[in-house]
């Protein structure tokens, strides 16, 4: 292959596809921008934008941010042949702004500005109104005679590139605490890694950690009914973190949690073997409902009964223990008690036959 050649046409490539896109960076009030999107002069492409999908929460978790005066991503606008603005990508965001100023939306679910949950726009207090519509929004806005095939192809690729921070690894980077290096150690148990075996991708996302902490804020939750679970599995283990990371810095409550762990895993080596809490032995990934539904249930059972027997446990593979373990989705309250306490009947005798 000439490699000189096959240089030359592709720096020639190159250079005709980056003439294509021409633009430059602006920054819009949002009192501006709110008008202008009322007026329909700035609008959203329905042919290949996303529905709006934002949930209430969503919406208020963005508000907060823009109240905080936290940076916001670039949006992307694009001129039109029309001499209208088109919303390329940042449609939800603008759309959330658009609501809020209209008194649309009542914020909640607030975790920093607390005082401001259930309040709307009108409600705030003048000067702080005043400051949200003078907030800037950095836009970068594409040139007239950017093709609509130009456009989409940026929406497509500011929407599917990289990937996007899961939950867990989110949770790890923002609550540093005593908790959280506890519960590092523990992904690093032997028995642990042995019996929960993970992918190295899922891994990299740091899903040990996720196990673990569920397990502790599972077993702890289950006590009181789970009265502070609502099925947002994110939000009930970012304040679980939290709280601990707060008031976990006593010796004998760190040794008490240990041993808690580990006398689970003990038992689930007895009980399972080195198939462990995976689907089968050959499987190389562990199922979060189907961990959370064992090493709960374990541990239940063995703070009830300490001398807990090992018994024949064949039912791993009936069909009404896949039933209850075969989603990870199904995160309500009910669904979440149902599996763990299938293990613990189980284990304790109280659902055979």
């Amino acid at each position: 292959m000439d490699y000189e050649k096959k240089a030359s046409i592709s720096s020639k490539q190159i250079s005709e596809k980056k003439q294509e896109i021409k633009y430059d960076t602006r920054d819009y009030v949002i009192g501006y921008l709110v008008n202008q999107f009322e007026e329909e002069e700035f609008y959203v492409p329905r042919e290949y934008q996303r529905n709006f999908i934002w949930t209430n929460t969503d919406k208020s978790y963005f508000i907060e941010s823009v109240l905080m005066g936290l940076p916001i991503p670039f949006m992307f606008f694009a001129d039109t042949s029309d001499g209208k603005i088109e919303i390329v990508d940042g449609a939800q965001r603008t759309q959330t702004l658009v609501q809020f100023a209209q008194n649309e939306l009542k914020l909640n679910d607030l975790e920093i500005l607390t005082d401001s949950n259930g309040l709307s726009f009108s409600d705030l207090d003048i000067a702080v109104q005043r400051r949200f519509l003078n907030t800037n929004i950095r836009v970068v806005y594409l040139e007239e005679g950017t093709t609509k095939n130009v456009r989409q192809e940026i929406f497509k690729r500011i929407n599917t590139s990289g990937r996007l921070a899961k939950p867990a690894e989110i949770r790890r980077g923002s609550f540093d605490g005593p908790f959280k290096v506890f519960l590092e150690e523990c992904v690093q148990n032997e028995l642990f890694q042995k019996l929960a075996p993970r992918s190295k991708e899922v891994e990299y996302r740091y899903e040990g950690f996720e196990l673990v902490l569920r397990f502790f804020a599972y077993t702890d939750s289950y006590q009181d009914d789970f009265n502070n679970y609502d099925g947002n599995v994110a939000k009930f283990l970012d304040r679980y973190l939290k709280q601990k990371n707060k008031a976990f810095d006593d010796k004998t409550i760190t040794n008490s949690y240990k041993m808690r762990f580990e006398k689970m895993l003990k038992y689930t080596e007895k009980l399972l073997g080195e198939r462990g809490f995976r689907k089968s032995l050959k499987a190389k990934s562990t199922p979060r409902a189907r961990f959370e539904a064992l090493a709960v249930g374990i541990s239940i059972a063995l703070e009830e009964n300490p001398e807990l027997p090992v018994r024949d446990a064949s039912w791993i593979d009936d069909e009404d223990f896949l039933i209850v373990t075969k989603s990870d989705a199904a995160n309500n309250k009910s669904n979440l008690k149902r599996r763990i306490n299938f293990v613990k009947d189980k284990l304790m005798g109280e659902n055979d036959g």
